[in-house]
This record gives structure tokens, C-alpha cells and sequence, in this order.
């Protein structure tokens, strides 16, 4: 079900003295503690929570589900920690529609967090990660119970993620690969769209806005915005992949051919329902 919108206070609508005064240091404080709680609840998830639930849990059961589980809860306590802290605010729309079998779920990927959300709220889910986090001592531990993927080597990345997708599981995956750049047009690679056609039963589209920007590739946590950002998720209408591997003729397209056009595809579906690049709203 659809979260309810945390209403902006309409002094932090405002410009000038009101804007300013919208908690700015505060909110430089909560942030930097943000970043505290988060590594802490990745190292108490990872080494605690998760083998705590497969023990009590015994044989029954996958115990990566378990796992994932154990993340959505504790990513979904961060985000309420994040907006009772007055950092943000956030909308979702759609969110039950997430999570069914051979899902594979595309967003993009304005902001450092966009993963957060996504792990928050959508059930059972695996992600494709920077291969930085299978490694990383605050978040292996939870990526490795997850059987979250890799994203490096390429190749290894698109086939283990075409296995889940063909197995049942459903699947987060960012097509730009890394943050989006602001005011610039979405760069999506194929990746996604070739794991799509490979085994993807239907594509779901999760458009993310973020406004002011936040955490882009080119702000440093401690360069916060001067009001609180306000996160929308909206899930769009479901894409049937299989049309998009066909040719003129009725036959089966190569794929490089047919990744290619889909990719574009996407691309416009997103460029549509987000709009044309703007400058970021401050």
C-alpha cells in the first residue's frame, strides 16, 4: 500500500529568512548521524540480525530470503529515521505492485540513497550492487546473505542476474550504472535491457525524483541542500519484454540488435515520465 506524503511545513516553501531557517544546521548534524546509523545498522544487520534469523529459523525456508528481509526492515527503519530526523521527506506510489516473481525492477538513480528506498519497499528482492559493496567490511556481509550480484565482471553480472530473474526472484537494477548526473539526459547501458529480454517475465519502471539534489556523484554529504529534500517514488505501467524481441517478420531478433532498440526504449519511458532535463531545483 502506498505511503501517505510527510507534508513540507510551509515555512521551508519559503524563500529567504524562512528557507534558512528550515533547520539548516540541524539538518547537518542529522545527516552526518544518518551516515553513522547506516554503517552501524549494515555491521549489526550483516553480522547480527541475519545469522540470528537463519539460526532461529532452522532449515526451513532460504535462508537468503530470510536475509533479505532482515535488510528490507532494517532499510525501512533508516528511511523513517531519516525523515523523523527532518532530513527529508518522502511519497511512494505504487509500491505494491513490487516484488512478484521474475520482476525485474528499473529506476533511476538521482541520488546516493535511491537504493534505500527501493531495498525499503520492495519485497524479497535482490539488487545489483557496485562490486565495491561485496567487499566493503560494513556491507559484505549483508550482500553476501542477500546472494545480492555484482556488478562487475559485466558478463558474470548479466548472467547471474538472468538466472534469478528466469528462477522466480525479483530483481532491482539501476540501467544508468552509476548516479545520474544532473541536468543532463539519462545515460542507460544495455545491461539492463539484455538481462530483461533474457529472462525478465515483466519490467517495472520506478521513476525516483529528488528535489533539491542530494547526494549526487558531485556533492559530499556535508554539502546539504538549503531546505529538506522531498523524495518521490512512482511505479510506472508494467513492460512486457517478449514484444521487443521480435523482428518485422515475426522472428526473434539477435540480441545485441534487440537489447539495443529496447534500451532505447526504456530510455524514452523514462525520459517521458520524468520530463527533459532541467536545471536542479535549489
Amino acid at each position: 500500500m502506498a505511503a501517505e506524503p510527510h507534508a513540507i511545513p510551509d515555512a521551508a516553501r519559503c524563500g529567504g529568512k524562512a528557507q534558512r531557517a528550515d533547520a539548516w544546521h540541524w539538518r547537518l548534524v542529522a545527516t552526518g548521524l544518518c551516515f553513522v546509523l547506516f554503517g552501524l545498522g549494515a555491521i549489526l544487520v550483516g553480522t547480527m540480525w541475519i545469522p540470528l534469523a537463519t539460526r532461529l529459523a532452522g532449515r526451513r525456508g532460504d535462508p537468503r530470503m530470510r536475509a533479505r528481509a532482515a535488510i528490507r526492515r532494517g532499510m525501512r527503519c533508516f528511511v523513517e529515521a531519516m525523515r523523523v530526523l527532518g532530513v527529508l521527506t518522502y511519497e511512494v506510489r505504487g509500491v505494491e505492485r513490487l516484488g512478484r516473481p521474475g520482476q525485474l525492477v528499473l529506476a533511476n538513480h538521482p541520488s546516493l540513497i535511491d537504493a534505500v528506498f527501493l531495498l525499503a519497499f520492495v519485497p524479497n528482492a535482490a539488487c545489483i550492487v557496485k562490486q565495491a559493496l561485496c567487499r566493503h567490511p560494513v556491507t559484505r556481509a549483508a550482500v553476501r546473505a542477500a546472494g545480492f550480484i555484482g556488478n562487475e565482471p559485466t558478463a558474470e553480472m548479466i548472467e547471474r542476474a538472468a538466472a534469478a530473474l528466469a528462477a522466480g526472484e525479483c530483481l532491482i537494477m539501476f540501467p544508468e550504472g552509476t548516479r545520474s548526473v544532473p541536468d543532463a539526459p539519462l545515460a542507460f547501458q544495455r545491461g539492463a535491457a539484455n538481462i530483461a529480454l533474457r529472462a525478465a517475465a515483466v519490467v517495472t519502471p520506478v521513476y525516483i525524483r529528488c528535489a533539491p539534489t542530494t547526494l549526487t556523484k558531485a556533492e559530499p554529504w556535508y554539502r546539504i541542500p538549503p531546505r529538506r529534500v522531498r523524495f518521490s517514488l512512482e511505479v510506472g505501467e508494467d513492460i512486457d519484454p517478449r514484444p521487443h524481441r521480435e523482428g518485422a517478420g515475426g522472428g526473434v531478433l539477435p540480441l545485441p540488435i534487440a537489447s539495443r532498440a529496447f534500451n532505447a526504449h526504456l530510455r524514452e519511458r523514462f525520459r517521458q515520465a520524468l520530463g527533459p532535463p532541467v536545471a536542479p531545483l535549489r
